[in-house]
């Protein structure tokens, strides 16, 4: 049995093989108007989320069904995570961060149907989702505190000889946010993935085979909590991102 796993050019399955892009209508090339397995789950996360949040609750029923209880607790949860940390003048900004959850969630939680594609393993579009919100809450810095923004970065608090310093670890820590941003969340379900899809090649192996059903098992109850977790860590850095450019002298 172990040779099935095992053959003398190394291991028969390759882990990360689950993260290579390929076109869905034939042919090896991928090109930017390439329709790809990302492509399709990007669709899928939409179309879910669309399905949750505008069919499932169009009957606004006062005894809700359970698509509507989930999509009320994901509002009300998003709500009241960009009041708390961002404060109240951020909420006009709540749609845009409820829509970065959801995406984010629901692409996780799609990853983890058996043969899916995990969006959100890629820095391709992590990179994007990061981007978009460092560019976003840059420019709002900017508009609503003009030059004040730069405050951010003067620490008022340290002694004088320090402020400067200070001042260019600032600086550098603001424009490393989206690379630390993105890399989080690719590589925390990047890694998951990979060790999940290891697990289970050793189940081929008899010897071995109880052992690894359980530590699939486990590993997929763990996958679970990490993809809302790591929803929830890009949605509340989002936030306190959010929070410096409303206020940067805080």
């Amino acid at each position: 049995m172990a040779d099935e796993v095992y053959k003398d050019d190394g291991l028969v399955f390759h882990p990360m093989d689950q993260f290579i892009v390929t076109p869905l209508f034939g042919g090896t090339e991928v090109h930017w108007y390439t329709i790809t397995n990302v492509t399709l789950w990007l669709a899928l996360a939409v179309a879910a989320i669309a399905a949750m949040m505008v069919f499932g609750t169009r009957g606004r029923a006062t005894v809700p069904s359970k698509s509507q209880s989930i999509a009320e607790l994901a509002y009300t949860f998003i709500h009241k995570m960009v009041e708390d940390v961002a404060g109240k003048d951020a909420l006009k900004f709540f749609p845009y961060i409820m829509t970065l959850f959801m995406f984010i969630v629901f692409a996780n939680f799609l990853g983890l149907i058996p043969m899916a594609f995990t969006t959100t393993s890629h820095i391709a579009v992590t990179a994007v989702l990061a981007m978009g919100v460092f560019l976003t809450v840059t420019i709002l810095g900017f508009v609503k505190n003009g030059a004040g923004f730069l405050g951010l970065f003067w620490v008022s608090s340290a002694p004088l000889p320090l402020r400067p310093v200070l001042a260019v670890i600032e600086i550098i820590s603001y424009f490393v946010r989206p690379v630390s941003h993105s890399i989080r969340l690719a590589g925390n379900m990047m890694a998951g993935h990979a060790v999940l899809k290891v697990f289970a090649g050793f189940a081929a192996i008899t010897a071995v085979a109880p052992i690894s059903v359980l530590a699939v098992t486990a590993m997929y109850g763990l996958e679970v909590l990490v993809s809302f977790i790591q929803a929830y860590v890009f949605t509340i850095l989002t936030c306190v991102y959010l929070k410096d450019a409303l206020h940067p002298h805080h």
